[in-house]
């Protein structure tokens, strides 16, 4: 379906090259500041045209709030987002080849097989187009979460093709073991992943080496795949919803639902198979006191191979986990394939298309990160605040001690 969330639901709309894309934010918390300006700069980390790696459609993105605010803050109604269509381009797709044939590896054919119809232009709603709406929506999210608890989520690129920011080793097979990726994720920020724009790495001999690879597959009207790696910090314990509702079973159903994803690992991941459990188990320590106050004391984690994320709910440690981008399927190389009609031939794309989707990728993993923190955060609100209501527990319970943070 088109909608995400239980208690903060987006609902997106629009095709690649209709009128305008957009969404319908509601459950947001009424009386939070909101504009234009708080959303734009995600949207323009997203737009296409950007540099020669990317599109080259010239979309200027520009957010327009339609409803859901008054006077400059939210009023907990439904939030209507609008982003009009400025450079489509249908002619590009119709009356040529590429009505005769679905795009190999393309959602064309599946989708004309799921609806018996399909969009005569571009990818329809299975276009990256789409992801506008989720971006939107995020910037609102993110706006929250960083208010109520400081919660800061950055993206960058972590691989394209080959090549890799933190290649595994013997050492090193996992990035939780790899003390290097562990101190990055916790101090980069957006503002230094965007000073190794275009390609979003932040590391310049990686970044010199991702954009020779990415122009390489460019140039020979091909393309390439790559990984983004995301970490979300200051989140509380206790967000995640057992058994079906785990908060990293969240993560992975809206990273995958990511156009072009292939894969999702959290913490340790696949590496982590190959280290023992002693190795691997993450010990628990108590924070040294704050400013000589006992009670800013609490349980930690020495090590984080577990991701931030124990039995599907936060521990309060850094939550990072990486997402698969396969290479974008339309490209414009001549391909021997089938037509609609089962005869044999041989398909040349036309359009504008990305030759790597990992750097444009970015804020849209950002979007759908703070989409599943928000969602989990007002959940386990709602449980505090009905828990709160009623009689203290007896103390004979195993009951956690409160702390004050």
């Amino acid at each position: 379906m088109s909608t995400f969330g239980d208690y903060f639901r987006v609902t997106t709309y629009g095709e690649s090259h209709c009128r305008s894309v957009g969404c319908i934010v509601d459950g947001c918390p009424p009386g939070m500041a909101l504009s234009e300006g708080d959303i734009q700069p995600q949207m323009t980390r997203r737009r296409p045209g950007q540099s020669a790696l990317t599109t080259p459609r010239d979309e200027k993105d520009r957010v327009e709030i339609q409803s859901g605010t008054e006077c400059g803050f939210t009023l907990g109604t439904p939030i209507a987002l609008i982003v009009h269509n400025e450079d489509q381009r249908p002619k590009d797709y119709g009356g040529s080849t590429m009505d005769l044939y679905p795009r190999p590896s393309h959602a064309d054919f599946t989708y004309l097989e799921k609806y018996g119809v399909k969009a005569s232009s571009g990818g329809g709603r299975s276009s990256a187009r789409e992801t506008i709406g989720r971006v939107a929506a995020g910037a609102i999210a993110e706006k929250y979460l960083k208010l109520a608890h400081n919660i800061e989520i950055v993206a960058f690129v972590s691989s394209v093709g080959k090549e890799e920011l933190f290649p595994p080793s013997p050492e090193y097979p996992s990035y939780s073991t790899n003390s290097n990726f562990l101190r990055l994720i916790g101090t980069i920020t957006r503002e230094k992943v965007d000073e190794f724009a275009p390609v979003r790495c932040p590391d310049t001999e990686a970044s010199k080496r991702m954009t020779k690879a990415i122009e390489a597959f460019r140039d020979k009207k091909d393309s390439i795949g790559g990984t983004v790696m995301c970490v979300i910090r200051n989140v509380p314990a206790g967000l995640g919803e057992p058994c079906f509702d785990k908060l990293e079973a969240k993560l992975g159903h809206a990273m995958m639902s990511i156009p072009a994803t292939k894969g999702f690992e959290i913490g340790s991941g696949f590496g982590g198979c190959e280290v023992p459990g002693s190795v691997h188990n993450d010990p628990f320590i108590v924070t040294p006191e704050v400013g000589g106050i006992s009670d800013k004391k609490r349980l930690t984690a020495k090590t984080n191979n577990s991701g931030g994320i124990q039995g599907g709910i936060s521990n309060g440690a850094d939550i990072y986990f990486r997402i698969a981008f396969k290479p974008p399927a339309t490209i414009g190389q001549a391909q021997t394939t089938t037509k609609y009609d089962f005869e044999e031939g041989v398909l040349e794309a036309k359009g504008r298309h990305d030759p790597c989707v990992v750097p444009r990728a970015v804020p849209i993993v950002e979007a759908m990160s703070a989409l599943v923190i928000m969602d989990a955060l007002l959940a386990q609100k709602s449980r505090e605040a009905s828990r709160s209501l009623l009689p203290p527990l007896p103390k004979s319970l195993p009951i956690r001690p409160e702390t004050t943070n």
